[in-house]
């Protein structure tokens, strides 16, 4: 197949095109590196001509609530036009558990409304959602200090591994459209407080870590199962161990 992978060159985008080709498909990147852009319109339609499948894994340069807003509605809005001209038969996205749970994060309101639109469209697709990553939860740490502490809220959170997510996200464009979301989560839950201090202490990292229910996250206010999945969720096989141990030998 012909897929189209939008955000190609992040993280994850960049993960599954690896592996999308290293499954035999046409596995193409696309990004404003790449020359598309989903704001603007430019390239879109040359990029999607031909293809079988468009994935969405982009991510909004602001998270300022407003930009973020207008990044994915605007950009979905042009993929799903350029989609349906180019008779596109699967559109997959990649969104977030929780996202219709912490209704007072403007990034939360923005994933959400991405899924609106998808859904509302009527091209075929999956939406999968995903816990936070392991390679994000430094950025977590470094949202809630204040000076030598960092405020986390004692809360459930079920982090996985990158690599997983793009494994997630693989699955979903071979298979036929499901129409539906599904959520994918790593093999571990933990206390976010408690994730923090291991997070610092793994680092040598001399701050502390407050246990703070008023903590904010990047400024949202959580409940205790916000950050993780319903019953049902696909398990990833990465625990935080392994990943680490991934890290430190370099791959």
């Amino acid at each position: 197949m012909k897929i189209v992978v939008i955000g190609g060159s992040g993280l994850i985008g960049s993960k599954l095109v690896d592996g999308l080709a290293g499954q035999g498909h046409e596995a193409v990147p696309a990004s404003p590196k790449t020359g598309v852009n989903t704001l603007t319109g430019e390239g879109v339609a040359d990029v999607l001509t031909g293809a079988d499948v468009v994935v969405d894994v982009s991510n909004s340069p602001s998270f300022e609530d407003k930009a973020v807003l207008e990044f994915f509605e605007t950009s979905t809005r042009t993929l799903l036009a350029a989609a349906s001209d180019a008779a596109v038969s699967h559109y997959v996205a990649l969104s977030i558990v929780g996202c219709d749970r912490i209704p007072d994060s403007g990034y939360m309101r923005a994933k959400v409304a991405q899924e609106k639109l998808i859904v509302g469209s009527g091209t075929p697709y999956s939406i999968v959602h995903a816990t936070q990553f392991f390679e994000f939860l430094q950025g977590i740490i470094d949202a809630g200090t204040d000076g030598d502490t960092v405020h986390l809220a004692p809360v459930l959170i079920q982090p996985m591994a990158a690599d997983d997510v793009a494994a997630a996200v693989a699955e979903a464009v071979v298979a036929a459209p499901t129409n539906a979301v599904v959520e994918v989560a790593g093999p571990e839950q933990f206390r976010l407080d408690e994730l923090g201090r291991s997070m610092l202490a793994a680092r040598q990292d001399p701050r502390s870590v407050v246990a703070d229910p008023d903590a904010r996250y990047f400024g949202a206010k959580l409940g205790e199962r916000s950050l993780v999945p319903a019953d049902g969720a696909r398990i990833a096989g990465t625990r935080l161990d392994d990943w680490r141990a991934r890290m430190a030998g370099g791959r």
